[in-house]
Formats: C-alpha cells, sequence, structure tokens
C-alpha cells in the first residue's frame, strides 16, 4: 500500500474543500426554489474543480493527492446537484404551463356572471 503522508513542500489545493461543500449543498438544495439554489451552487462547484484539476495537471507533485481527490469527489456531487436541480427547474416550468393553460380553460366569463 502506498504511502499517503504528503511530501515535503506538498500543499493542498486551494479550491478542494470549497468544492466539495458547494457540491454536497448543490445535492442538497438541488430541489429547493424550483433548483435554482442546487444550480448556482453546482456550477460554482463545479468551476472551482475545474481550476483545481488544472493546477494538479500542470504540477501534481506539489499538491497533495488527498487534496486532488477531494476536489475530484467536488466535482462528481456538483454533478449530480446539477442534475437535480435541473429536473426540479424543469418540472416547475410544465407544472406552471400546465396550470397556465387549465386557468385559462376556465369559463371566467360564466364565473363572473354568476353562471356557477
Amino acid at each position: 500500500m502506498e504511502d499517503q503522508t504528503p511530501m515535503e513542500g506538498q500543499q493542498s489545493l486551494p479550491n478542494a474543500t470549497a468544492s466539495l461543500v458547494l457540491g454536497i449543498v448543490s445535492i442538497v438544495t438541488g430541489c429547493v426554489l424550483a433548483g435554482v439554489i442546487g444550480l448556482i451552487t453546482g456550477i460554482i462547484g463545479l468551476v472551482l474543480s475545474g481550476k483545481d484539476k488544472k493546477a494538479y495537471a500542470e504540477n501534481p507533485e506539489q499538491y497533495t493527492e488527498s487534496s486532488y481527490k477531494q476536489s475530484k469527489a467536488g466535482r462528481v456531487c456538483s454533478i449530480i446537484g446539477l442534475i437535480l436541480g435541473s429536473l426540479a427547474f424543469i418540472i416547475t416550468i410544465i407544472y406552471v404551463v400546465f396550470m397556465g393553460a387549465a386557468f385559462a380553460a376556465l369559463p371566467w366569463e360564466d364565473m363572473n356572471s354568476g353562471g356557477y
């Protein structure tokens, strides 16, 4: 088994923790407020993990492997949160369209004149 201790001078990726936290928040809030919060936090988490991925690819010996794995986990969580938020947003739009069509089909003139 490999030695997981960081080598001398290695540091954590700058956005690893933030991307993981934002990914988890995007999953948890994926269905809140029509998925908008999950979409926003998921996108920010993906951007931050993308920056970390690029930094690690340019100079892998400078960063710890555990922070790279943490950043990858944040990326996966952000993608899941984006999917949940997108589904919630689409379902909300479909609901609003159907409710609008249903209310438009009601006989409003008859209701206002006392026909019901």
